[in-house]
C-alpha cells in the first residue's frame, strides 16, 4: 500500500464513463476537506473493436481502484438523449466501470449530469467549462494539471458531488425543536 494514500480518511473515485474517452478523478477526503489526488483520461479511441474498449476500461478502472484504493465511487449515469446505440455504448462503459469497482468490493454511487452540475456551479445546467473553472477554483488545481479533455474535470466533478451529499447533516423529520421535547420523545435516552 502507497503510505501517502494512508493520510486521507476518505477516498472517492469519480467515473465520466466514455467509450472514446472515460474520464477519473480521485478525491482524497482529510478532515472534512476534498483535496484532488489525480484525474486523467483513459483513451479509447485508438481501438477500434468496440468490445477491446470494453475490456481496456475494465481493466484500467481496477488498476486504478488497485492503486488508489477508493472507498466509494461516483458515477456519472448515462444521460437519455435521442441517440439509443449512443446510449447503449455509454451504457456498456458505466456498466464495466461498475463492475470493475464492484470486483474489488468498492461502494458505488450514481448522479446524473445536471445533479453533478447542481452540486458544483449551482446550476444543472451549468456547461463543462463552467464546472472545470470552478473545480479549479474549489480545488485550488494549478492550471498545468488541467487536461484538455474535459472528462477529467467531469469525473472530479462527480466524486465531489458525492463528497457534497455525504457531508451534508442529515434532516430529521419531526424532530424536536426544544430539549423538554426531545426529552418526551427520547424518554430512554435520557436519564
Amino acid at each position: 500500500m502507497d503510505e501517502t494514500l494512508r493520510e486521507w480518511d476518505k477516498i472517492i473515485i469519480g467515473i465520466d464513463p466514455g467509450t472514446n474517452v472515460m474520464g477519473y478523478g480521485i478525491l482524497g477526503i482529510k478532515n472534512k476537506k476534498p483535496h484532488m489526488i489525480a484525474m486523467g483520461v483513459i483513451e479509447l479511441s485508438k481501438l477500434s473493436d468496440r468490445y477491446l474498449r470494453l475490456k481496456r476500461i475494465y481493466d484500467r478502472v481496477v488498476g486504478l481502484v488497485e492503486q488508489y484504493l477508493p472507498d466509494e465511487m461516483a458515477i456519472e449515469a448515462p444521460f437519455f438523449g435521442k441517440n439509443v446505440q449512443s446510449m447503449l455504448k455509454l451504457g456498456r462503459a458505466q456498466g464495466v466501470a461498475m463492475a470493475a469497482a464492484l470486483s474489488r468490493d468498492v461502494t458505488i454511487v450514481e448522479y446524473e449530469p445536471r445533479k453533478i452540475k447542481q452540486a458544483i456551479t449551482g446550476n444543472g445546467a451549468a456547461s463543462k467549462e463552467q464546472v472545470q473553472e470552478l473545480l479549479k477554483r474549489i480545488l485550488n488545481i494549478p492550471q498545468s494539471s488541467i487536461l484538455p479533455q474535459l472528462d477529467a474535470t467531469d469525473a472530479l466533478a462527480a466524486a465531489m458531488c458525492h463528497f457534497y451529499e455525504t457531508s451534508r447533516p442529515i434532516k430529521v423529520s419531526g424532530g424536536a425543536k426544544t430539549w423538554k421535547e426531545f426529552i418526551a420523545q427520547n424518554p430512554k435516552r435520557v436519564k
